[in-house]
């Protein structure tokens, strides 16, 4: 079986992980001062000279966390959307805190403890470009994006794609899947003991009543001799109730209706009421959230057309492909796409329904998260998180196509960008 959409595939993280557990490899450097040798191939770390570009439409991007049902069949996503100017607005920490190090360093197979120093010294200080919970900017009605992440990816690792579309006038809501494919989430139970008071792990993240426990979920593995089509099969069916239910609370925003938030949070939710033109909705995903747009296609006719970054089609029954009547645009990268992968894109061809592939040269399958910023050349070169192409001028490709077609297929002509719709 062809191995599939690890998020740091191969990382030079793993390599100084594996190379550092040998003896040869700490013979003549002292204790921890090879991190040194990582960014010597890596400018991003403490520095922080590599950032996550920020969007480039006329609107100002906020972000909030939202997080409805506190338990593990209720609904957590990040929401971007067009915001009120702040001179200086406060960012938020890229990953939001250190469980997601933890379900990165199990999902790579590596050593907790070790992983989370390297991962918060190159990582740690990196900020989402959007400000957090910023006030809502009320501008007639914008169109909606449910988004769907990758394998061991979680809500926050596509900020880049995210907040280019709410500079042009989107709302875009990542969802993080708790089917057990995220590098990690987390939930809330009722506490057993409530004399004893829990620290949450994510300041940003703390429930708003005092009887709630946090209970993190990390990435299943698969386990020896398992056959994995049942598995991703039922995720990826999963996957799609969870982008369906976060429309769903979208929908009640916009009508008014109260919606509670489990996290504490400063932002109004009711500033967002009448504020989304629900006619106007599209999915979207990378590799496995790829597939969830397929699947939600098929189960749900709101969803008016559908975008898929670098598709994993392996998760899909082929029997639903006929019941997909939604406009689909595939982008593909250059190097991660296989002949049967394609084959299986393919099979959604229509005469009817309108069906639009490219590919982008010079790209891999991680130049879509966020991650292809946050590595210098060479390195992420060799870890196949960069490819031949400069990252910005690849994502910014994409994201031009992207919204040329939801230009044509949201039925409404956009603005702020004047492109042809491919």
């Amino acid at each position: 079986m062809y191995s599939v959409g690890r998020l740091v595939q191969l990382t030079l993280v793993k390599k100084i992980y594996e190379w550092s557990k040998s003896t040869s490899g700490l013979k003549f450097i002292p204790k921890w001062n090879w991190l040194a040798v990582f960014t010597m191939g890596n400018s991003s770390g403490h520095n922080n000279t590599m950032s996550i570009p920020p969007g480039k439409g006329p609107h100002q991007v906020g972000c909030t966390d939202l997080m409805v049902g506190h338990t593990v069949h209720g609904t957590f996503l990040r929401l971007y959307y067009p915001c009120q100017a702040s001179e200086h607005p406060q960012l938020p920490d890229w990953v939001p805190c250190r469980e997601y190090f933890n379900g990165l360093a199990d999902f790579m197979k590596m050593n907790r403890a070790l992983s989370e120093r390297i991962f918060n010294y190159l990582f740690g200080n990196c900020k989402t470009p959007a400000a957090w919970n910023a006030s809502f900017k009320q501008d007639g009605k914008y169109p909606v994006i449910i988004f769907s992440h990758g394998l061991g990816a979680f809500r926050t690792l596509y900020s880049a794609i995210c907040v280019e579309l709410a500079s042009r006038g989107f709302i875009v809501a990542s969802v993080e899947h708790r089917d057990e494919s995220s590098s990690a989430t987390f939930y809330f139970r009722e506490d057993t003991e409530p004399g004893i008071k829990k620290h949450p792990s994510c300041d940003i993240a703390k429930p708003v009543s005092d009887n709630l426990e946090e209970v993190w979920m990390y990435y299943r593995p698969l386990k020896s001799g398992e056959n994995e089509f049942p598995l991703r099969n039922k995720q990826v069916k999963q996957r799609a109730d969870e982008c369906i239910r976060a429309l769903d609370i979208l929908f009640d925003i916009n009508s008014g209706k109260s919606v509670e938030n489990v996290l504490q949070c400063d932002f109004d939710l009711s500033t967002m009421e009448n504020s989304m033109d629900l006619c106007r909705i599209a999915i979207m995903g990378h590799s496995f959230g790829g597939a969830t747009v397929i699947e939600c296609l098929c189960k749900d006719v709101k969803f008016k057309c559908g975008v898929a970054l670098d598709t994993w089609m392996f998760p899909l029954d082929e029997e639903i492909f006929p019941g997909v009547k939604q406009p689909i645009f595939f982008i593909n990268s250059e190097k991660f796409q296989w002949i049967g992968n394609i084959i299986r894109m393919k099979k959604l061809d229509s005469a009817i329904f309108p069906r639009k592939m490219i590919t982008i040269k010079g790209t891999v399958h991680q130049s879509f998260p966020d991650f292809t910023f946050l590595t210098g050349n060479w390195i992420g070169r060799l870890m196949k998180l960069k490819g031949d192409i400069d990252p910005h001028i690849a994502l910014d490709l994409s994201n031009k196509a992207t919204l040329a077609f939801l230009q044509r297929h949201l039925s409404e002509l956009f603005t702020f960008l004047g492109l042809c719709a491919p």
